[in-house]
């Protein structure tokens, strides 16, 4: 069986788009692939701690966001498998024995290092070696495939270049996850999906954006979040057609009703082509908005604490069982052992 591994952000909290652009197709990826596949859905804490984060904050945080994967829908079969990267001992020591292996040169070009110390006169060292620690991620339990965003697609090429280093030194130990245009192929991705802001949709929502109409987070109320919807910024052009450069406001709401009502954006614009009235559109993606705000936040009400610990605890014994036999796969091959 192939494992699929993808990250459960443990930092911050979701707005509609990281839901409607991250959250729903990694779950959406499971229900299609865990019936012959491992899906491995970790909680990346010790990433987390790159930033400086209350602890009692990351620990809610973490609850919250596993609880969002399961009002989501979340399949729970035995190939799904949830867990805490700190609760796996061997992704700290793997990190260690693969920086043994990478190069200052590599990480020092690696896009996220050079953003992140841009005009700063210091950072911390896990910003710069974070690469190699997520290689471990991956490399632990022979992912082959592992769904991110485009700005991490160079660190899964570090990560094969690492694996093939290690490999030419010690023999086959690792096996190398998919290339980049490989996993752009399994995920099934042209283009990312970005939800736009609100109130300037020539940019992405965010979370961080000061202007709380601009954005819907996944705990807003409903009926609030609706209100946003109707204030949202569209054009005077008086025609409602998808462009996303020509008229980024419609096309904005155009793409959330055909992904929060679960229907194709093509057939969404069909609907809608040759209108004028952009009150009536507003209207209705307000009211779609509200109704999937009240059914997730209904079932995400009825997950409690307890149904994750079980679920962790589950998903942790599997995940040290493998990561361990890596490990010490590993270890004999250095010497360690």
């Amino acid at each position: 069986m192939k494992t699929i591994l993808t990250g459960l952000r443990s930092n911050s909290m979701f707005t509609i788009g990281n839901y409607l652009g991250a959250l729903l197709p990694m779950v959406r990826l499971a229900e299609k692939h865990s019936k012959d596949s491992h899906f491995n859905l970790f909680v990346p804490d010790l990433h987390s701690i790159i930033s400086e984060v209350d602890g009692g904050d990351l620990q809610a945080n973490i609850m919250r966001n596993i609880k969002f994967y399961l009002a989501a829908g979340l399949p729970l079969n035995e190939n799904v498998h949830v867990y805490r990267q700190s609760h796996v001992s061997a992704h700290s020591e793997i990190c260690w024995i693969l920086n043994c292996t990478a190069t200052m040169g590599e990480l020092n070009r690696m896009t996220q290092y050079k953003d992140k110390s841009d005009g700063k006169s210091s950072v911390n060292v896990g910003i710069f070696d974070y690469p190699v620690l997520m290689a471990g991620d991956i490399l632990l339990y022979d992912a082959e495939y592992v769904p991110v965003g485009e700005d991490q697609f160079q660190h899964i090429e570090l990560t094969r270049n690492i694996a093939m280093r290690f490999n030419n030194k010690y023999g086959e130990v690792f096996k190398l996850p998919a290339t980049t245009a490989d996993q752009v192929k399994f995920m099934g991705l042209t283009e990312g999906v970005r939800i736009r802001d609100l109130q300037n949709p020539e940019k992405k929502m965010s979370k961080s954006t000061a202007a709380e109409n601009s954005k819907i987070m996944l705990d807003d109320d409903p009926a609030k979040a609706a209100k946003k919807i109707m204030s949202a910024t569209t054009d005077s052009l008086g025609k409602i057609k998808f462009d996303m450069w020509g008229q980024p406001g419609i096309s904005n709401l155009l793409q959330i009703e055909a992904m929060v009502t679960d229907t194709p954006l093509q057939d969404v614009i069909s609907t809608w082509a040759g209108e004028t009235r952009y009150g009536d559109l507003k209207k209705k993606v307000a009211s779609s908005v509200q109704q999937m705000l009240e059914e997730f936040q209904g079932k995400l009400a009825e997950i409690s604490d307890d149904e994750v610990y079980s679920i962790l605890e589950t998903g942790e014994k599997y995940a040290n069982e493998v990561a361990n036999k890596k490990l010490y796969e590993v270890q004999k091959a250095v010497g360690l052992r």
